[in-house]
């Protein structure tokens, strides 16, 4: 038993030292805006790379079947 309370006092000792991507001294969308702007970023980022990919694969299955005929 002592050794699964060390475990638990270990782990909550490591959250306080966590940074967490909200301000707790904010009240509602605010104190998301770390959290919000990091998920623009990425749902940013999917769309140019799905992009990116969706190119390159067009091209080369035209350029394949060009090749093919």
């Amino acid at each position: 038993m002592s050794r699964i309370r060390k475990y638990l006092g270990e782990v909550f000792l490591e959250l306080r030292k966590a940074t967490w991507p909200w301000d707790p001294k904010e009240k509602g969308f605010a104190k998301y805006k770390e959290l919000n702007d990091s998920t623009i970023v990425v749902f940013i980022a999917m769309i140019l790379l799905g992009a990116f990919v969706s190119f390159f694969d067009f091209a080369l299955r035209q350029m394949f079947a060009f090749f093919a005929h």
